[in-house]
């Protein structure tokens, strides 16, 4: 029997917030990333990769925005699914070069992927995802009427498009995913949290402007692939209590219910630790064995309980 574990790549791991965001930087980037991945495989691990899209998105709505009057307004469900190919494409031939250095017979393929999500999702009626650039409100005012954004101030910067971002509930091509994983195949999915869906009441399907967690899709890829493992890196090495306090502790080995405690207690905030942590829990409420969080730097130690975050039921 082969253990089974998903690998969510942060986005700001192959576009680092303080790098030019180049295609050869982000290449670059990607190959290094994926030492957790190798070292997995080379212990027989079957595994579906994901990523975060944070800044790539990003790009993909400023080029949008840029071409307004000029070029066919692309949705963002479109942008997400055109940096999930795009990503995927450098996932999937770094991993490739990876598996022929090392003479391991193992195949890659990326799947683009839609996630299920409720029509009636509480984010849909009050939306705080910000995406897109900044702009004064009246600029921002102006492209709202014309394409039916929704807006909101986003700090000292200036005003942003504003999105829902909606729990996600199963993967649509789970069947077909787990089938390639349990073949050995290494399956990149759900990118940037998947392309969204809900299903209309004539049963098909139809997306929208949305976006979904990252971690919180791979929870969801993990359970729906019957995963023992889900591997989560980030920017931090370990998670953390009392964050930024003269008392922060790292937080080395963890039960989830004293972990829910924790999170019930508010020390991991919605935007930035809180969804990793969800996503945990979840998976681990669904059958999940082992939840590890770190930083990519620290990924390989990790792996052998020496570094980051681990979780257990």
């Amino acid at each position: 029997m082969h253990r089974t574990a998903v690998i969510a790549l942060g986005g700001n791991a192959i576009s680092p917030r303080a790098e030019e965001d180049t295609i050869t930087n982000q290449f670059r980037n990607t190959r290094k990333s994926l030492q957790a991945v190798m070292h997995l495989i080379r212990q027989d691990y079957h595994l579906a990769l994901t990523h975060g899209n944070g800044p790539q998105v990003g790009n993909a709505l400023l080029r949008v925005e840029l071409t307004i009057g000029k070029a066919p307004v692309l949705p963002l469900g479109i942008c997400v699914a055109d940096t999930e190919g795009g990503m995927g494409y450098m996932i999937e031939q770094s991993l490739q070069n990876a598996l022929i250095r090392e003479q391991i017979p193992r195949e890659v393929v990326s799947l683009i992927t839609q996630v299920i999500v409720d029509a009636d999702d509480p984010s849909i009626h009050n939306p705080t995802k910000f995406v897109g650039s900044w702009y004064s409100r009246e600029e921002i005012e102006q492209l709202a009427a014309q394409h039916a954004w929704q807006i909101k101030a986003d700090g000292t910067r200036g005003w942003r498009r504003v999105v829902p971002s909606p729990q996600p509930r199963r993967i649509i091509n789970r069947q077909a995913i787990r089938h390639l994983v349990d073949l050995g195949i290494i399956v990149i999915a759900a990118g940037g949290g998947g392309i969204p869906v809900y299903i209309m009441e004539n049963g098909l399907y139809e997306g929208f402007d949305a976006v979904i967690d990252k971690d919180l899709a791979a929870a969801v890829l993990a359970r729906d692939i019957a995963a023992q493992e889900l591997y989560i890196l980030t920017e931090v090495d370990n998670v953390k209590i009392n964050f930024g306090k003269p008392d922060e502790q790292d937080i080395d080995l963890i039960h989830a219910a004293e972990l829910r405690e924790l999170q019930q207690a508010g020390h991991f905030p919605p935007g930035s630790m809180g969804p990793k942590i969800e996503a945990a829990l979840n998976f681990l409420h669904f059958g999940g064995e082992r939840v590890v969080i770190t930083s990519l730097e620290r990924a390989v130690a990790s792996l052998n309980g020496d570094s980051g975050t681990t979780i257990i039921p």
